[in-house]
């Protein structure tokens, strides 16, 4: 039995996994036959002059697939879990819900039914309303925020007790239509979001909580941190470029792409410019830019956002111990040149404790951290075993293992299967890369760097064995065909840098405002393409964005 899977042509949601009509990732092959392993699996081959469209998906790749699948089997398993605790849950809900009943009290004055546009001259009065609920929020068990329309205005209700406990009132959606009764009263001047307000609340309205005397210092911090790291570089010889963040290559794994339609062909937001950085280092040598990055990654944890600030540079002529070197300095300069900046004392209000942290940073290989896990029974929590070799470690245990040794740790030596093509492999274990994470106590990684592949037939091979059709890619490629040298290079998170400096929570913190979700910014991006392009036209690079000269 075979099973077929084409980037290029496949689709998850028509394809069938046959020959003609094959899927699109080699998940959705997996989950459609179950992870059986028997099954041969078909990717597109690279080999565009080959008679055979397809070939057999590699070890490596099928092998870091099938973690994958397996992480979605238990996600879906822990789903259903959830599903059904949330149903039992529900029915105890409705159980307790039955038992509560409201009538009116027949011994307040008789209220005055009105149309909302009425109401303004009542003020202070009993009366009555009819509409739809436009808005609903819940705080709590005892407390209903509801807006509702009736075709003439708005009116805000607030609910609460055994008002917000019948079972109609924890059924109620938008649109439902509802009477309410009630005293009309002016809403009171002050803040809808207060330093008390639940976390959601707060980000929904982060354009009222910047005003807050903390934010506003933070947003002033932000600017003046930010002009110490191109301080930093400017001193030390770097030439800022502007990538672009419209592009048609993916640089961190296809699975966190936000794609969108470019005129007919498939393009996507920079995950990152380091690519681009690197096509440039035979012009001008050391390079560095602060730009856009966007990761389509679900994930609600206090560091993770879809959009964020990326400080990323590249330098050629580099050796692994000197790209380590590169990184201490940057992060002890940008912190010195803060505190002799006229925002020394609002930096020191922010943080009382901050200080330029001592070098050296501390060195712990990947392995050694695999058997710091293990000595301290931090075990894979989907899974309930101890992490191996090759297996990545996620933000919990690597947050709990930074936070133990409270300082900063260089994390050296990631193994190749779970980084990215264009890492180079350590010359003393082939099994290994020149990577490093810099790990900062109270946030975890704040920067990923890594030696880059120089040598053609190696890097072609990891184009193969990530499954990436090497085509698009074709200028960086040529960077291996002219002139090739070692270099390195490294992407900082500006948001996770700051919430470490200014000992923030969450990363969200340090930023002006932020989206609802993946979700929405995927939609925002697409009703708006045409005023991303209004920009894109002055980059100068278009790199595999072949129809950029017809805007």
């Amino acid at each position: 039995m075979s099973v077929y899977v084409s980037q290029k042509k496949g689709c998850d949601e028509s394809g069938d996994g046959s020959e003609s009509k094959p899927y699109k990732t080699v998940l959705k092959a997996l989950l459609a036959i179950s992870g059986d392993e028997s099954t041969t699996v078909y990717v597109d081959n690279v080999d565009e002059t080959a008679d055979a469209p397809f070939v057999e998906i590699s070890a490596s790749q099928k092998k870091k697939q099938m973690k994958l699948y397996q992480a979605e089997v238990r996600k879906g398993k822990a789903r259903e879990q959830k599903e059904s605790e949330d149903a039992h849950r529900r029915e105890e809900m409705f159980q307790e819900a039955s038992k509560v009943t409201i009538s009116e009290d027949t011994s307040l004055e008789r209220a005055q039914e009105l149309k909302i546009r009425d109401c303004s001259g009542y003020r202070d009065k009993r009366i009555k309303v009819y509409g739809w609920i436009h808005n609903l929020r819940r705080q709590g068990k005892n407390i209903m925020f509801l807006v509702i329309r009736d075709g003439t205005g708005f009116l805000q209700c607030v609910l609460s007790d055994k008002l917000c406990q019948t079972v109609d009132a924890i059924q109620l959606q938008t649109e439902a239509t509802v009477l309410v009764y009630g005293v009309l009263t002016k809403v009171p001047e002050e803040s809808v979001v207060t330093e008390k307000s639940d976390v959601d609340l707060q980000l929904r309205q982060k354009h009222l909580v910047i005003r807050w005397e903390e934010h506003s210092k933070i947003l002033k911090l932000r600017s003046a941190i930010t002009f110490c790291f191109r301080q930093y570089y400017f001193d030390q010889g770097y030439v800022e470029v502007t990538p672009p963040t419209l592009v048609k290559t993916q640089c961190e794994g296809g699975s966190t792409l936000f794609s969108f339609d470019y005129f007919g062909e498939q393009a996507y937001l920079t995950q990152s410019s380091q690519l681009y950085l690197e096509t440039v280092l035979p012009s001008i040598g050391d390079v560095f830019c602060m730009a856009q990055s966007y990761r389509a990654e679900k994930a609600k944890t206090r560091r993770h956002l879809s959009e964020f600030t990326h400080v990323e540079a590249e330098c050629p002529f580099i050796t692994f111990d000197g790209l380590l070197e590169r990184l201490e300095d940057l992060v002890c300069g940008v912190c010195e040149r803060a505190l002799a900046s006229p925002f020394k004392d609002m930096l020191l209000e922010v943080n009382p404790d901050f200080k330029v942290p001592k070098r050296p940073f501390k060195r712990m290989l990947y392995t050694e951290a695999i058997q710091w896990l293990k000595d301290h029974d931090i075990k894979n929590e989907e899974t309930g075993q101890y992490y191996e070799f090759g297996e990545d470690i996620p933000e919990a245990p690597e947050r709990k293992m930074t936070d133990a040794i409270n300082e900063p740790i260089f994390l050296c030596k990631f193994p190749a299967g779970i980084k990215a093509f264009y890492m180079l492999k350590s010359s003393d274990d082939e099994r290994l890369t020149d990577s490093v994470d810099l790990l900062m106590p109270n946030v975890g990684e704040i920067i990923g760097a890594s030696m880059r592949e120089y040598r053609l037939d190696v890097l072609m091979e990891g184009y193969k064995r990530e499954g990436i059709d090497p085509t698009p890619y074709y200028w960086y490629t040529d960077q291996r065909k002219f002139g090739t040298s070692k270099s390195g290079g490294y992407g900082l998170g500006l948001e996770r840098f700051l919430t470490w400096m200014l000992n923030t929570n969450p990363t969200s913190e340090t930023c002006v405002c932020i989206l609802g979700s993946a979700k929405e910014l995927t939609h925002d991006l697409t009703s708006a393409t045409g005023q991303c392009f209004v920009g894109f036209i002055k980059l100068y690079i278009h790199m595999g964005l072949q129809n950029a000269k017809h805007i």
